[in-house]
């Protein structure tokens, strides 16, 4: 069964045209665009737009100073760690030389006593 519809062909058309016409006046009642109100909105837009600009370049330049800042960091943290382990090396090979050294006067003065039991 199929609803009662009491819209007829012609209110339908007419409703359609009444509403082509209300758009239709709007938009001849919109203001001109030399009209001074329409300008300082177009020029309050303009500023906005370049405030963000200027907004979102002073973010990248801190963005970029940072990892700036971050890389340098790292990199002393680098150098420092390599210097920290040439001082580690370093002194493993004056510990190394000076137990040789100890080594040498221990195995000398076995010697020499040796040498000094022979002669008695």
């Amino acid at each position: 069964m199929s609803q009662f519809n009491p819209n007829s062909m012609t209110d339908r058309l007419k409703a359609a045209t009444e509403a082509r016409a209300a758009a239709l006046a709007r938009f001849r009642d919109r203001p001109p665009a030399d009209d001074p109100v329409v300008v300082a909105r177009k020029a309050e837009r303009a500023q906005i737009a370049r405030e963000r600009e200027i907004r979102v370049a002073a973010r990248e330049q801190a963005r970029i100073e940072a990892e700036a800042q971050r890389a340098a960091e790292a990199e002393a943290e680098r150098e420092r760690f390599a210097a920290e382990e040439a001082r580690a090396a370093e002194e493993k090979i004056a510990q190394a030389a000076a137990a040789r050294l100890e080594q040498k006067a221990q195995r000398d003065a076995r010697y020499a006593a040796r040498k000094a039991k022979a002669r008695r």
